[in-house]
């Protein structure tokens, strides 16, 4: 694909978003801006509890208060901060790739949708924002003009979610620790360690019910036909599994994803098969369809018996889902335990 023509936005554009959502002359960029949220009067220098600072994936950013004016990109990170209660700090998100968390559906659905998948720079700065939070590594693509330099050229502050820091593996307790330092940007760290708390508790909670059952083997399908493309031992999804008492059969893999042969499927004779759902590797049905035609997996117990349970990608991402999916996949591999 080409790369698309760009030009950073002019020295007049920026001193006018900066305006826009900085109210109070007195700041110097509008990436550290607000007032109460939508209320468009200055708010107080500076903020309770702040300036804060966080370093993030090699940025270091001091923010004078919360921001106001923030655009998500990717659903991840829009349903983390709609989970904080910050729908009112919200100028809008793009790239939702699968169903939303029930209880977080009305607030989502009330948010202006910038793109189906990534924005161009230009229509994020069209929403004024004062922050910008990535979920994927995408979200600030050099070549497509969304780097974060450009962003803070702009005077807009930016927050890549910490999986995609470089980190070679990542847990619940990074699920944990981006809620708290979202809560910490936000001035709302109360709202942070409540709903960590929530979801610490759902985990223990669903732990408990299968606490002493054994392990189910289970084989994650994400997508593929001449090989089967199924998370590794470094991935979130082999944490969750194990968590809702099951066993990752492709746990040996030394990455988050990998390709394993048909043969070691077979071979390893899992008793379920996670199929992950997300937009672009076909339907869930239509990847059932496929397993259960294909002649060699004929006698896999989990294809013989029709066991599958479905994870949602953004499920097994660092966000706020993993807890919910974590019961979800439990209630498929022990159901005898949640009658």
């Amino acid at each position: 694909m080409p790369r698309p023509s760009f030009s950073p936005p002019s020295a007049p554009l920026r001193r006018a978003l900066c305006a826009a959502a900085a109210a109070a002359a007195l700041l110097s960029g509008c990436g550290t801006t607000s007032g109460s949220p939508g209320d468009g009067k200055p708010a107080a220098s500076p903020a309770k509890g702040f300036p804060v600072t966080i370093d993030n994936c090699g940025t270091r950013t001091t923010y004078k208060r919360p921001p106001a004016r923030a655009v998500t990109i990717h659903q991840h990170p829009a349903e983390l901060m709609l989970a904080l209660g910050l729908k009112e700090r919200m100028a809008g998100t793009s790239f939702p790739d699968s169903a939303v968390l029930p209880q977080l559906k009305k607030d989502f659905n009330s948010l202006p949708e910038l793109a189906k998948k990534e924005p161009s720079f230009e229509t994020v700065l069209e929403k004024e924002p004062d922050f910008v939070y990535g979920g994927y590594g995408s979200a600030f693509a050099e070549n497509e003009g969304r780097s974060r330099k450009a962003f803070t050229d702009a005077g807009i502050d930016t927050y890549l979610n910490r999986e995609y820091c470089g980190k070679k593996q990542v847990s619940v307790t990074d699920i944990y620790a981006e809620i708290r330092t979202i809560g910490t940007i936000f001035g709302v760290p109360e709202r942070a360690d409540k709903l960590v708390a929530d979801l610490q508790g759902r985990i223990a909670k669903t732990e408990k019910a299968v606490k002493g059952a054994p392990a189910v083997p289970v084989f994650v399908y994400d997508s593929g036909d001449k090989t089967a493309f199924t998370p590794g031992g470094k991935s979130l999804g082999t944490e969750l599994i194990r968590l809702a008492g099951g066993r990752n059969m492709f746990a040996d893999l030394d990455d988050v994803f990998g390709d394993a042969s048909w043969e070691q499927v077979v071979a390893r004779k899992p008793e379920v098969i996670a199929i992950y759902d997300y937009a672009g590797t076909g339907s869930v049905e239509q990847k059932k369809k496929f397993l259960l035609s294909q002649p060699a997996l004929a006698d896999v117990p989990a294809v013989k018996n029709k066991r599958f349970v479905v994870l949602p990608l953004t499920a097994t991402l660092v966000g706020v889902r993993a807890p919910y999916a974590v019961e979800d996949l439990a209630r498929g591999l022990h159901p005898e335990r949640f009658r």
